[in-house]
């Protein structure tokens, strides 16, 4: 029997946010592995900050998304069938597949993952990218000491909440920035953070004072704008600022840099632009250590798993933007 492809391709460069005439959904035959490639049925969708940037033109760290071309996407998924001497039928697989619900292989950039050891969600979160990115963000960049006090935004999300739990494993002090209550509480109740901070209720600026008295050490971005901007104004002599993403400014068509930047040359203060694919020979490594301290008990990883199926690519993807998620999201789209 033959099967049919859905997929879900960039139909315009966004000016903004997203909607939904910038996306195609696509009906296609399912491809058929050749020799040295294997068929992949997806189960499930990575859904991450960075595809804004993705979707648009210019220079970046990565090429755009073409006009026309299947959404880029980390996925995890189940070799179908296989002409490859390196995947076998019934393998699970991580690599990037798109928005499509099968993905033709030949295996470069694609890891075997192993179901029985964590949930297959978790190989996109704090056992994948979003895991890596805290990982060598934290460690190579921020080069955190015990005792320093680290801070990071967007706390709740995929990279913060692991940011947060690795920086409290190597003995410094961790406050996040997160929006609401109940996130800001998790922060705390479930994930170890020392103090949380809420930005949709609290003067950010007052909040350091109170939770960083000596200054920030290590300050790991994610958000961008008004909040890399009071933390900027707190740091210590010696800080480094991680600019791992700056999801506020995304959809802005005018988006604005920091405005405290002089704190930097006050206070011998160095900020530095992190991108995960630069550590590429050295993913096992951060996988290996994330995964012992997994299976210590010492880390834990939130995954916020929606399910549905491609043609819900586009909402989930806003859920980003809108603040509604906890941990690393994911679309899944099949068993």
């Amino acid at each position: 029997m033959s099967r049919t492809n859905h997929q879900v391709r960039l139909a315009a460069r966004p000016v903004g946010e997203p909607r939904p005439t910038d996306w195609a959904h696509v009906e296609e035959p399912v491809g058929q592995p050749g020799d040295g490639e294997f068929l992949v049925q997806v189960l499930c969708l990575s859904i991450d900050p960075a595809m804004r940037g993705w979707m648009n033109a210019g220079r970046s760290y990565i090429r755009p998304v073409e006009i026309g071309e299947v959404m880029r996407a980390g996925a995890v998924g189940r070799v179908i069938a296989s002409h490859h001497p390196g995947f076998a039928v019934g393998d699970h697989v991580t690599g990037s597949f798109g928005v499509q619900e099968y993905c033709v292989s030949d295996g470069r950039g694609v890891t075997k993952v192993d179901p029985a050891a964590a949930p297959l969600p978790t190989y996109l979160g704090a056992l994948g990218m979003s895991g890596l990115t805290a990982y060598f963000g934290l460690i190579d960049i921020g080069r955190p000491e015990p005792g320093q006090t680290v801070v990071v935004s967007g706390a709740a999300g995929a990279v913060g909440s692991v940011v947060g739990q690795i920086a409290g494993i190597l003995g410094c002090r961790v406050v996040g920035i997160a929006g609401g209550e109940a996130k800001c509480r998790t922060l705390v109740d479930e994930l170890g953070f020392d103090a949380a901070i809420d930005y949709q209720s609290e003067d950010i600026r007052k909040a350091l004072r109170e939770h960083a008295p000596n200054g920030v050490d290590v300050y790991f971005d994610n958000v961008g704008g008004e909040v890399l901007d009071a933390v900027l104004l707190r740091l210590a002599r010696g800080a480094r600022v991680v600019v791992c993403g700056a999801i506020s400014q995304y959809n802005s068509t005018a988006p604005k840099g920091p405005a405290n930047y002089l704190s930097l040359l006050v206070n011998r203060a160095t900020m530095t632009g992190m991108v995960v694919f630069d550590y590429a020979d050295r993913y096992a490594e951060g996988i290996a250590q994330m995964a012992a301290w997994r299976a210590e008990g010492r880390l834990t990883s939130v995954e916020d798993v929606v399910p549905g199926t491609v043609a819900d690519f586009p909402d989930t993807l806003m859920r980003l933007f809108r603040g509604e998620n906890r941990g690393k999201l994911v679309l899944k789209i099949a068993d």
